[in-house]
């Protein structure tokens, strides 16, 4: 065993949390440190009358320490590697591992890895790792030495993209960067259907994984229907309502080289698609300039909340933006609504469902409640796991005109 990492000293009483499991400790919480610390440098946590409790990565924050292990453990290689192939064994008994039909899926979750502050996602044999934390941004090189032991010729490209992410590392550090190989692009098949992933350039790690189950399902409802996709990113929604038997789909996003994606990913699956437009717009702009009505609309915006001091303005965003999408669908259409807020909560976002149908004057029925797919596993110690969240309505006029 190698020397004892420097200790964290916890308040009287606030020892309870971390018995519970939860994997962060707040500042607050602190009463003492043995020295100096620095940012990403591992610790352990001990309760004010010296019990130990958890080892984790201390950072200078509102969230100081970051917990991966409540057992005292030799921090190294072997041990990372452990949780790694934990993680990996997950995914294997989730049938993620038959590439015949998905071959991109996330590999590392987070907290519900027990890896706080990094996420990494296969892509069809590229790894891209995101660090949300510097003692994880710091590991990369050993993570990319354990994957590479792990997955052997199945992966050919690991990639480092945490310039967006990681804090408290100077700014002089390049933060995105191959670890091994090259490969800037890379073909992926989720569900049966050909995507191209970007993910040099590309949102978070390149493609939303966490959607693949809930396109899915978009998919069984759109035979024969008229389908607007807002915020569409690269396609990935349009892609399953047109293999869904979809009548026409109109994808709207903001961004002009997400629909040139979008362009690209529908002629890989379709061909020559004369069912498909696709209009660079804002979304909401969008629904006020435009009048048609649709059977279907998906509403998959970009989190309107990031911290706590932005909520009340995000939760005004999400009513108005489901209530303009309620008005433009047809009678009994079928709204698609998501939030990756993880600052929006669920009975949050069922409030703002509840008040768009009232300012919408229609009314709302919920067919499905959803959440992130599989492999974005939630620890059920760890609720922040839990991030998006997603309904699946039915909306239809209003009986009472005196309403």
């Amino acid at each position: 065993m190698n020397s004892q990492p420097p200790q964290i000293i916890l308040k009287k009483g606030r020892e309870k949390s971390v018995q519970k499991h939860h994997l962060w400790i707040f500042s607050g919480a602190v009463e003492g440190i043995s020295r100096e610390l620095y940012d990403g440098e591992v610790v352990e946590v001990f309760s004010n009358d010296g019990k130990y409790l958890a080892t984790g990565h201390f950072e200078d924050g509102s969230i100081c320490v970051r917990i991966f292990s409540f057992a005292r453990v030799n921090v190294d290689k072997a041990f990372w590697k452990s949780l790694i192939t934990n993680a990996v064994n997950k995914r294997i008994s989730m049938q993620l591992f038959d590439f015949h039909i998905t071959n991109a899926f996330r590999l590392i979750h987070a907290e519900s890895d027990m890896m706080p502050g990094l996420i990494a996602d296969y892509y069809n044999g590229a790894i891209v790792m995101q660090a949300h934390s510097v003692g994880m941004f710091n590991a990369m090189p050993l993570f990319a030495e354990c994957f590479r032991e792990i997955f052997g010729d199945k992966v050919h490209t690991i990639y480092c993209k945490s310039g967006s992410t990681v804090r408290h590392v100077s700014p002089d550090v390049e933060k995105d960067f191959f670890l091994y190989g090259s490969s800037t692009t890379s073909e992926i098949c989720e569900n049966g259907m050909k995507y191209t992933v970007d993910f040099i350039n590309g949102q978070k790690t390149g493609f939303f994984i966490d959607q693949r189950d809930n396109r899915k399902l978009l998919s069984d409802y759109c035979k024969g229907k008229k389908v607007l996709n807002v915020f569409g990113y690269t396609g990935a929604f349009s892609v399953s309502a047109l293999k869904g038997g979809a009548s026409h789909v109109t994808t709207v996003d903001i961004s002009g080289s997400a629909i040139e994606m979008t362009k690209h990913n529908i002629e890989v699956n379709f061909g020559n698609c004369t069912n498909h437009t696709e209009i660079v717009a804002d979304a909401f702009d969008f629904f006020s300039s435009h009048k048609d009505n649709y059977d279907i609309i998906v509403i998959d915006p970009p989190a309107f909340a990031k911290h706590l001091d932005s909520k009340s303005n995000a939760i005004k965003a999400y009513k108005r933006l489901n209530a303009l999408g309620m008005k433009h669908l047809t009678d009994n259409g079928i709204l698609f609504t998501f939030s990756c807020s993880q600052v929006i909560q669920k009975n949050d976002f069922l409030t703002i469902i509840y008040n768009a149908g009232n300012d919408a004057m229609r009314n709302v029925s919920i067919l499905h409640q959803l959440h992130q797919s599989p492999d974005h596993c939630i620890n059920i110690y760890h609720p922040e796991t839990e991030y998006l969240k997603g309904m699946v309505l039915m909306i239809s006029s209003l009986k009472d005109d005196n309403r």
